[in-house]
């Protein structure tokens, strides 16, 4: 398998540290919020990654942390009168409700920054012992930037330009602007954990490494993220874990690309900022991870009503394939697997692993062969996608859809069409179709209907 690797800037042919086992590290959600569908795209990503490498024979330790102590939380928490624990279990109970509907794995573990605050502190007392990181007179403890020479290497950033670009802070108690902040003293009444530089909480950065080598060592294979988190978070996570262990952190790191709203970055501050439970409540779960994987992961890209509309018409097709099928073994490959795993062997290639599939319910269509529709499902599970029974997907979320009413219509229609009152049929016809109810007419009635 071949990795673009962020850190060389190149493809490589992937090699995980330990034969037949693969470490993975991905950057978890700040629980103070709903998800939006730029977390989706990040963690739709990683998950088929997972199903791949799971695919080919790898076992994979897959962790996702969640930070559950964060300057933000504190601040909602008391904007909703309410304690930074009870919006933090509300939040993750709502991100796993929203992470399940996108047929997202679970990861192996999921560690919280709260359940990890001992490797923190000794992780950041390393750093002050060797020199890296200093306590300030306020209470607060920094990474001294300068003292990491190989400071930039996965963002490709100047340290020079940093400084000279960096706006100065007044009041300042660090050594430089670019020093980050690996412990902060607490405000009177925020939450605080006791440390030797006095009571506080971890700065966002060395969270993850702390967690990350509590989980997977001190070297692991496979780092990744949303692109907007290789600097500065990346960036500090390697100076970190680099400098406290003495060896190199993550070997591969992989990023996925932002999404956009009609070509422009998705931001509160544009009222373009979509959350997963709005685009849920108007699509099919489904169709939206289908939609997230339509470009390639590395990509941007662009969300709107058409390419949703478009992914929903796209996995329609394919369970069309599906529709009756009379399952049997998987078909001996017929070019199609090999083509399929080829697709996602080259840096995870999902626009083509799903032109394999469309190629392959064409000759479902044309053949019918239980074989072939049992390898179109296996290929769907390692996308996450086709395993619903197909009646069940085409026509629908049965539970947003009134079926006795629909089908009174169709009984009405039927009648016009004996009674060859053709004018009748179409206005009936016309008014499924306002519902989004398309019919499926054979020569003697009809047959079959579904939500489009």
């Amino acid at each position: 398998m071949q990795i673009y690797n962020s850190l060389s800037g190149k493809k490589e042919l992937f090699q995980p540290l330990k034969p037949g086992q693969v470490s993975l590290y991905v950057c978890g959600v700040t629980v103070y919020d709903y998800c939006h569908i730029g977390h989706a795209r990040t963690y739709t990503t990683f998950d088929i990654l997972l199903r791949y490498l799971r695919s080919l024979g790898y076992q994979v330790n897959y962790v996702r942390n969640i930070t559950d102590v964060e300057d933000k939380i504190i601040k909602r928490a008391f904007e909703n009168h309410e304690t930074p624990d009870q919006l933090v279990a509300r939040f993750t109970q709502i991100m796993h409700e929203e992470f399940d509907r996108l047929n997202l794995l679970h990861p192996n573990s999921e560690p919280k920054v709260t359940e990890t605050l001992p490797e923190i502190i000794e992780m950041i007392q390393v750093l002050i012992n060797k020199g890296y990181a200093y306590a300030s007179e306020n209470g607060d403890v920094y990474y001294e930037v300068s003292k990491f020479k190989s400071y930039g290497k996965l963002s490709k950033q100047n340290i020079e330009a940093l400084h000279s670009g960096a706006r100065v802070e007044i009041n300042e108690v660090k050594k430089s602007p670019l020093d980050f902040v690996l412990w902060k003293a607490a405000k009177p009444g925020e939450p605080f954990w006791d440390s030797p530089w006095g009571g506080g909480r971890p700065g966002w950065h060395i969270e993850c490494s702390a967690m990350s080598k509590k989980a997977l060592g001190e070297t692991f294979d496979i780092h990744g993220g949303g692109s907007d988190l290789r600097f500065p978070h990346h960036e500090n996570e390697i100076a970190q874990s680099e400098a406290a262990n003495g060896h190199p952190f993550a070997r591969y790191w992989m990023h996925s690309g932002m999404v956009q709203v009609n070509n422009e970055k998705m931001s509160k501050s544009l009222n373009n900022f979509f959350v997963i439970k709005d685009v849920l409540e108007e699509y099919p779960a489904e169709a939206v991870r289908y939609f997230l994987m339509s470009g390639h992961y590395r990509s941007e890209i662009n969300y709107s009503k058409d390419n949703l509309n478009s992914a929903k018409a796209g996995l329609t097709r394919l369970y069309r394939a599906l529709e009756g099928a009379q399952f049997e073994a998987p078909a001996p490959d017929s070019g199609y697997e090999t083509r399929f795993n080829a697709a996602l062997a080259d840096d995870l290639n999902t626009p083509e692993a799903l032109a394999v599939l469309f190629d392959l319910a064409k000759e479902i269509n044309k053949t019918q062969d239980p074989g072939l529709h049992a390898l179109l499902k296996k290929l769907g599970a390692i996308l996450g996608i086709l395993q619903q029974d197909p009646t069940h997907f085409l026509q629908g979320n049965v539970s947003t859809v009134d079926e006795a009413k629909i089908e009174s219509l169709i009984q009405s229609r039927k009648a016009a069409r004996l009674a060859r009152d053709f004018a009748e049929s179409d206005r009936i016809r016309d008014a499924l179709k306002a519902l989004s109810i398309e019919l499926e007419d054979q020569p003697d009635g009809t047959t079959d209907w579904r939500k489009i």
